[in-house]
């Protein structure tokens, strides 16, 4: 049987004496796929019984029954106008509490929902020599394709992931790279039908979120101009780890974008997500018919504060394989941003800021213990 040594990515960075390194991040799924027992040392963490922090802590209290759903029927039902004001009312309230919730009724085809799934197993299902070949890895802020981003230093502990990334919008973003898996061969197709139908869905909650908050409808939706606004894909493979207690799927983080709508697939493999909620680790469940909504970075610096995006990361679990599919929806890397203030707002913390600077600031500093990139984005207080 041939050594998962041999199977690795390739991931480049700087040193802290600004030196050019290249580092071999192993592939997870290869790991897995030997049965091992105990953990490769360059993913281990502090283990729970030492770490107290409530913000690295890997206990988690299951309070997902209390993430809002929120039809988007409902929503988009101007006919029935007090069944549309009772949705804003619950819209507001969820999204200013978590920084996330649920949306049932949105439309989707199933079928759509299923292509997706259908060709993203499919995928994973590839030999490691086969999606080697099917899809390659261009390093930029995006990391789009194959492979790992955030790695800085062979002594950072890595995540328990495997994935791809690719850009679906605006049209052309791609062209000349091979950052789209060529197997399946209907791959690129099912993830942009899923798009197509999530940026109707995307345009109508920015416009939702800014009613809600009583601000002007477009308030929001101003930023993303139909031809340069940008989705990023990104695919999430986390296969079963044999210490969960000592493995992150996914480092504590909050999303580098406005609005991420996050599909995960099969009913046993939810439980994956927690948010950090009153300084605890709430575990997120949601139907897999339902998509989960989460406001990220951008949005808060729109709406000056009135949002907040969530500190949020994926533990592992040991016998089960967990998919999802995150869309990140941002104005273009040109666009300047502006915290929307009205004579209600006293609060002036938040500042103009390009939406590429601001990326880019946040993808040199990540990964952090804490939600600091955000401070980009702040007035200095005197």
């Amino acid at each position: 049987m041939e050594s998962s040594d041999n199977f690795f990515h390739k991931a480049s960075y700087l040193d802290q004496e600004g030196q050019f390194r290249t580092s071999k991040v192993p592939v997870v799924q290869e790991i897995a796929h030997r049965g091992i027992k105990h953990l490769p040392k360059r993913f281990a963490r502090v283990h729970p019984q030492h770490d107290h922090d409530p913000v690295t802590s890997f206990f988690a209290d299951d309070v997902s029954e209390f993430l809002p759903s929120i039809s988007m029927a409902n929503l988009r039902a101007r006919f029935k106008p007090e069944d549309r004001a009772q949705e804003l009312a619950n819209l507001a309230n969820g999204a200013r509490a978590w920084g996330m919730f649920v949306i049932k009724d949105h439309g989707v085809p199933w079928s759509v929902l299923q292509g997706v799934r259908d060709v993203v197993k499919e995928f994973f299902g590839l030999s490691f020599e086969e999606k080697k070949a099917s899809v390659g890895s261009y390093v930029s802020v995006d990391n789009m394709g194959s492979g790992r981003n955030f790695v800085k230093s062979e002594d950072q502990p890595l995540d328990w992931i495997d994935r791809v990334t690719m850009k679906a919008a605006p049209a052309g973003a791609t062209q000349g790279l091979h950052v789209w898996p060529q197997k399946p061969a209907n791959f690129r197709h099912a993830i942009e039908q899923y798009v197509a139908e999530a940026r109707s869905i995307l345009n109508d909650l920015l416009d939702a979120l800014a009613e809600a908050l009583l601000l002007e409808r477009h308030a929001f939706l101003q930023n993303f101009d139909p031809n340069e606004s940008e989705i990023n894909v990104r695919v999430n493979y986390y296969p079963p780890c044999p210490r969960p207690d000592l493995a992150l799927g996914l480092t504590p983080h909050s999303d580098a974008s406005a609005l991420t709508l996050l599909m995960q697939f099969d009913p046993g493999s939810a439980g994956g997500l927690q948010v950090l909620k009153d300084m605890k680790w709430v575990s997120v469940t949601w139907p897999p018919e339902a998509l989960l909504v989460n406001v990220g970075d951008l949005l808060e610096i729109m709406s000056n504060g009135r949002l907040k995006s969530p500190w949020h990361r994926v533990v592992t679990q040991m016998d089960i394989d967990r998919f999802s599919v995150a869309l990140f929806y941002n104005p273009s890397p040109q666009t300047e941003i502006e915290p929307i203030r009205d004579c209600s707002s006293s609060d002036e913390e938040y500042k103009k800021v390009v939406v590429g600077d601001y990326l880019q600031h946040l993808y040199k500093i990540s990964p952090t213990m804490e939600k600091e990139a955000i401070n980009f984005s702040k007035t200095p207080k005197p």
